[in-house]
């Protein structure tokens, strides 16, 4: 990125830093109800309702698993209980990061400010940084913004707690959808798509690809 040295990298945690295995978790709750060969059609679908459940008004997150795992239930005809949300939501707290991305992290972050935006309730989201072994500037929630990503409320709640223009700003995320579109629409300086393969490559936006974070740092010239 020659030329260019952000004010603040940011980051998407679950999914870009966390190994974020909702997916392995949720096929090991519903797996006694589907018929066989419905699993993949039911986790696709778990992650459509995830994300549709988090563009209106802000709610816990715990809600949103909820009503995410209990549409998709609906969807293919079998039963939910409250219990299989709780179940979801209480095993986030608990994962750790990718292998790739302790070290790095901890280079980038002797010259730069590294900083969190999530779509994490508050209670979840220390206990998966501390498991990250690297120091971060800030860490942001969806429950302290009002508002989840992809929702611009999310992005400029951070903007305004740095004091940084959208401009002043190197975001990384795994996901275009939650993320990088956000980022390209609201002129984020520089984007970077960690391909960790859960969602598409999509050129249009602007983003320098990476296979993982061990990329990071050769993209910031160290």
């Amino acid at each position: 990125m020659p030329g260019f040295r952000p004010k603040f990298i940011t980051f998407d945690c679950y999914g870009t830093l966390t190994d974020f295995r909702i997916g392995a978790l949720a096929r090991e709750v519903f797996a006694g109800r589907l018929p066989a060969g419905r699993m993949d059609a039911f986790l696709r679908d778990f992650a459509a309702y995830r994300f549709d459940e988090v563009l209106g008004a802000w709610k816990p997150y715990a809600e949103v698993l909820a009503c995410a795992a209990e549409r998709s239930c609906r969807r293919h005809g079998i039963a939910f209980a409250a219990a299989d949300g709780q179940r979801l939501y209480e095993a986030i707290p608990g994962w750790g990061p990718h292998p790739d991305v302790p070290e790095p992290l901890r280079r980038v972050a002797r010259d730069f400010p590294l900083v969190i935006l999530s779509n994490a309730a508050d209670a979840q989201i220390r206990h998966n940084v501390a498991k990250l072994e690297a120091p971060f500037h800030a860490v942001f929630t969806a429950e302290q913004a009002g508002a989840y990503k992809p929702r611009f409320r999310a992005f400029e709640y951070m903007f305004d707690q740095l004091g940084a223009e959208p401009g002043e700003i190197l975001h990384v995320s795994s996901s275009y959808r939650y993320d990088l579109m956000a980022a390209h629409d609201l002129g984020i300086g520089r984007r970077v798509h960690v391909a960790r393969g859960h969602e598409p490559t999509l050129p249009h936006y602007g983003a320098q690809v990476i296979p993982d974070i061990g990329g990071l740092p050769g993209l910031l010239g160290l």
